[in-house]
Formats: C-alpha cells, sequence, structure tokens
C-alpha cells in the first residue's frame, strides 16, 4: 500500500510529494523546495520513516516543481527525470525564474529522460508516465493503477486546470490531456501539483473543463 506525505513549499505553494511503500524504498515527486527549511524538513521525514528514495520525478519542466532538485541529488545521489520535451526547459530554469521575480540559481543535473507511457518503479509499485501536455510541451502524469492514485502536476487540479499562456503552453492540448485523464477510474486519488487532493469522480461532476 501507497504512503503518501505531501510538502506544500516555495512562494508558489506548490505540492512535493514523498511517496512510500512496505518496502520502505520511495519516490520524491516535483520537489519544489525553495528555502533550506523545506528542504531540511523533507529530508528529516525521509530519515524518520527510515525511506530509502530511488526515484526523483518532476511532472514537468517548471522551477516552482524544481527549485530543491538538486537538494534531493546532493542528498541522496539522485538525479531528476523529467519527459523529454521539458528537458529544456529544466535546463532553463534560472530564465524561468526571472520571468516570475524569483532568483533560481542553479540548473539541475537531469537524470533518466522519460516518454510517454514509460514505466517507473520503486519498491513493489510501478508508476505509468501518463502524457499530459498542455501546461507545458512534456507534461507527465505518473499514475499508480494498482492503487489508483494520480500525480497530475499543473494539469489537473481540484475544480480548475493549468493555465496554458506560459511559453510552450496550449489550451487545444491540455483539454486533450484532460480527455485522456478523465478515461480513469472515478476513484482514482489525484495529488496536484497546487491545491488540495481531489477525485477523478469529483472533477467529472465539478469541474467545467472535463467531459467524457
Amino acid at each position: 500500500m501507497l504512503k503518501v506525505k505531501t510538502f506544500t513549499v516555495n512562494p508558489l505553494q506548490e505540492n512535493c510529494y514523498i511517496v512510500s511503500d512496505e518496502t520502505r524504498e520511495c519516490a520524491i515527486i516535483d520537489c519544489g523546495a525553495w528555502a533550506s527549511e523545506e528542504q531540511e524538513e523533507i529530508k528529516a521525514y525521509i530519515s524518520s520513516e527510515g525511506l530509502k528514495p530511488v526515484l526523483l520525478l518532476a511532472t514537468h519542466g517548471h522551477f516552482d516543481h524544481n527549485w530543491g532538485v538538486n537538494a534531493m541529488n546532493k542528498a541522496y545521489g539522485i538525479k531528476v527525470s523529467v519527459h523529454q520535451s521539458d528537458e529544456s526547459l529544466l535546463r532553463d530554469m534560472p530564465k524561468q525564474g526571472d520571468m516570475f521575480g524569483f532568483i533560481v540559481k542553479e540548473t539541475p543535473a537531469v537524470g533518466a529522460v522519460l516518454k510517454s507511457n514509460d514505466t517507473v518503479s520503486f519498491g513493489s509499485h510501478t508508476l505509468k508516465c501518463l502524457p499530459s501536455p498542455g501546461h507545458t510541451p512534456g507534461g507527465l502524469v505518473f499514475y499508480c493503477e494498482e492503487e489508483h492514485v494520480a500525480f497530475s502536476g499543473d494539469t489537473l487540479f481540484r475544480q480548475s486546470i493549468g493555465r496554458t499562456d506560459l511559453p510552450g503552453g496550449s489550451m487545444f492540448m491540455i483539454i486533450n490531456s484532460l480527455r485522456y485523464l478523465c478515461q480513469l477510474p472515478d476513484d482514482v486519488t489525484v495529488y496536484p501539483g497546487h491545491g488540495p487532493t481531489t477525485t477523478i469522480g469529483f472533477e467529472l461532476a465539478h469541474n467545467p473543463y472535463l467531459d467524457r
């Protein structure tokens, strides 16, 4: 069974997730921890739970979701994995920060470059990399079919969706991505990049951007 710990971090209130199972291996998803205090809190949780991070994943390449990946790399020796279409975004994180008035000093060290429908594994669980372009060209949703859990990044929020007016964004593409996501079972729990947890069923009933 998966255990999901949420850390809401940085000035943009981004959700970083530590996802573990009974083996004590874990995945760190969207580590946007900006302040050293946030990074230390995440590391303290990993230590207190006796976890071994084996995956460092990014749903997309925006800076607010990857501020802390170098700190995790230094602590655990794992580099961030991102979709091939967002690799250039990660490498341009300092420019992204400039757009929003934030200082981003380091370019992340990129590890595995993912493709749509790849799978990644930790412990006894597998996450499928569902394609979800629109917010960025290489957006991914990490879906654990066995546990009916999805990490949606900035594609799907509770009763909303990610913005499409940033470079590489596309309303047409994000709507297509949402139509794909809404084919998942209604009881799938969705952990978004910002804001509260939701479910596919709730979003189908209440999100104006979703339909079957």
